[in-house]
């Protein structure tokens, strides 16, 4: 918390500084005629002949009064000028060693209390308002476009340091009545966002929100764990809470430590930034045991000898008898005598966990109060043969250390959280607050999943998808905001995030609505963003040279510029703007058999020596150019502009012929409108 004492002005800071005073001067006045009489008697009797008061002339009762008005009137005004002499001298000495100017202008003062949200201490701060100066007050001077930055390689879908996709936790709105950092419903709750002083207020009391994603590296991030990595986080940074990350990578079999770097790298590109060290299990095997020991000596685990020709001769009999599937507990009940001898004899065993009796249910942040007959789970294994720990010890001994509050994730987990809220208990450890989300579906509605080629999370930034879209488009399935808008900032969407507004029913992942959100995001970023991203894909392409963009960058600023609005992802750049940087290319053959006619070549001829006539080659003056000669031929304008578009870009689609020429240039259009007349010769008199 940061109290603030904002931007004092002359009069406003002598007017409080007055009245601040006249209190401490009436006390002091108090102190003084009451401590008189002592102070003059102790004078006397040291005989430093103190004066003599006669009591008739100064009552006691007139100096209680009279003494300490005096005092606050005296201390007010000298305290009060003292004051100003004090700024005064700060600032001249201010400006010989450097530091704040305490500035006292005619302004108004301003005591507040802020949160900071970062400051763990509370502080009083002096801050002078000082007019923003033009440098502080824009990110950047639009005046002129900003120059080209190094071109070092591809891949570089993100957007500047300064761009939308830089998290900021911003003012939570009112949550639903099933979060646990909120406990009453906000009678605002049904807008978008409320007030958030009701809400930080709500907040005081409760712990600290901390959730996390955690991936195992058997395979790269496909849309559906990047969704459930989006919800945590914007939870996360909505209750101003924290998002840990940790992989889960106990299983060495299916394991790969090449897919951590890929997964932390999707994530980066997303924007989520973790705020704590990761959690790697493989390194926390000998934690996890002690938990299991902690389990059988509490009488809540047990050792279990059964091999597993055993246990599928059991559950081939319960089959065929049409009886209970589960583990039938033969190790349930041994004795301590039986289990050391067969300990010592060697034979191998598991841990499972005893399930009470009862039933198992809790509140779902999606769909509401679920629960299961502890008949539906059977006494499940937490440690296997060899002592290591099984997925559901890990993860609820993990959460526990890790302060997890709330678990988000797929609803395919249900299952496994009534079993680990068995765990929770047996160990002692508090239960977390539980999130089913629904499944994110192909448009065959199967399940999303790597098993079945659906693509890296990586591949779609290799493609030219922009990190902001994917984040918006994916946070908008199984979620929604309540309003009729779909394109939002990724601070709109943290602003207005609240698990009341889940949906429990499966979305469908439909790549060409993200591109449709893409091709948004696209039309709305800068030509130097743009720029910045599409030119080493030019380069690569061979399309041109790192020294040739760098040296014309506002050249690649207008091309980015004129087909920013036709582009659906970035790598569309590419082929959108080839003949811009190369007269090699060929003409589309249908069109040219259609516009490059015998009849058409001597429009194009005429059209070369007018544009070369041209002293101002502007997107007016061609417009006019061409106007001028499609009237004087008594054509319209269509029968000029197709074959003038197919000579100078081999194409029938575009930008703006006229914005697309100028951007050319004067001499190489004429030259592309002459080899296209050339070429009609050509091809009618081989």
């Amino acid at each position: 918390m940061r109290y603030e004492l904002r931007s004092i002005g002359l009069w406003s800071f002598i007017k409080v500084s007055f009245f601040i005073n006249l209190p401490f001067g009436f006390m002091l006045g108090l102190l003084y005629t009451v401590t008189l009489p002592f102070m003059f008697a102790g004078m006397g009797e040291f005989g430093l002949g103190g004066p003599v008061i006669d009591p008739d002339d100064f009552p006691f009762g007139v100096m209680l009064i009279v003494l300490p008005l005096m005092g606050a009137l005296f201390a007010a005004v000298v305290l009060t000028l003292g004051g100003v002499v004090l700024v005064g001298f700060y600032n001249i000495i201010r400006r010989l060693i450097g530091g704040l100017e305490l500035e006292l202008e005619p302004e108004t003062i301003d005591l507040s209390v802020k949160s900071t949200g970062t400051q763990s201490n509370d502080t009083v701060q002096l801050q002078a308002d000082k007019p923003v100066s033009p440098v502080e007050s824009t990110a950047k001077d639009t005046s002129k476009p900003p120059p080209p930055p190094p071109i070092e390689g591809v891949n570089r879908f993100s957007t500047d340091s300064s761009g939308s996709t830089e998290l900021q936790t911003t003012t939570p709105p009112a949550s639903g009545k099933k979060v646990v950092p909120v406990e009453k419903k906000d009678e605002n709750a049904g807008s978008a966002v409320s007030d958030p002083a009701k809400e930080k207020s709500k907040m005081k009391s409760q712990p600290e929100v901390r959730v996390r994603i955690a991936p195992s590296p058997s395979g790269y991030v496909h849309v559906g764990t990047a969704r459930t990595a989006i919800f945590n986080y914007m939870f996360a940074r909505h209750y101003g809470g924290k998002f840990l990350v940790r992989i889960e990578n106990t299983d060495e079999e299916r394991s790969d430590p090449s897919f951590i770097d890929a997964i932390l790298s999707a994530m980066k590109w997303l924007g989520l930034e973790w705020d704590e060290d990761i959690i790697y299990q493989a390194d926390r095997c000998d934690l996890y045991r002690k938990y299991v020991d902690e389990l059988v000596k509490s009488g809540h685990g047990y050792p279990c000898f059964c091999t597993p020709e055993v246990l599928a001769a059991d559950r081939e009999k319960a089959k065929a008898e049409k009886g209970d599937m589960r583990y039938n507990r033969r190790c349930l009940n041994l004795s301590a005598d039986e289990i050391a001898v067969r300990k010592t004899a060697g034979e191998p065993f598991v841990v499972r966990l005893r399930i009470p009796e009862g039933e198992c249910r809790f509140d779902d942040l999606v769909s509401g109060e679920l629960s299961r007959s502890s008949n539906d789970i059977e006494d499940f294994i937490v440690a296997r043969s060899d002592g290591s720990a099984t997925y559901n010890l890990a993860v609820v001994v993990d959460d526990h250390l890790m302060g997890i509050t709330h678990v988000i994730r797929g609803n395919d987990h249900i299952t496994n959280t009534f079993k680990q809220i068995h765990l929770y208990r047996a160990l002692g450890f508090e239960v977390p607050q539980f999130g089913h989300v629904p499944m994110i579906l192909r448009t065959d509605k199967k399940k999303v999943s790597k098993r079945l080629g659906d693509k890296d999370v990586l591949q779609y930034r290799n493609e030219g998808i922009l990190p902001e879209a994917m984040f918006n488009y994916l946070c908008l399935l199984g979620w929604s905001p309540k309003t009729d808008r779909e394109i939002y900032s990724v601070d709109e969407l943290i602003a207005m995030f609240t698990p009341d507004n889940f949906n429990p029913s499966n979305a469908v992942f439909d790549e060409e609505k993200l591109i449709a959100f893409n091709q948004e995001y696209i039309a709305g970023k800068s030509d130097h963003d743009l720029a910045v991203m599409v030119a080493p894909l030019l380069v690569e392409a061979g399309l041109t040279t790192k020294y040739w963009l760098e040296t014309r960058w506002d050249y690649l600023r207008r091309v980015i510029g004129a087909l920013k609005l036709r582009a659906r992802k970035i790598v569309d750049f590419v082929e959108l703007s080839s003949y811009f940087f190369t007269s090699d290319f060929k003409y589309d053959p249908e069109a040219a058999a259609k516009q490059f006619t015998p009849e058409n070549k001597p429009l194009l001829d005429a059209l070369a020596d007018r544009f070369e006539s041209l002293e101002s080659f502007t997107a007016a003056s061609i417009e006019q150019c061409l106007a001028a000669l499609a009237e004087g031929k008594g054509l319209k304008r269509g029968k000029l502009i197709h074959p003038t578009r197919l000579a100078v870009s081999g194409r029938t689609a575009g930008p703006s012929l006229y914005e697309m020429l100028e951007i050319l240039s004067q001499p190489i259009v004429v030259e592309r409108l002459r080899r296209a007349s050339a070429q009609i010769d050509l091809t009618n008199n081989p």
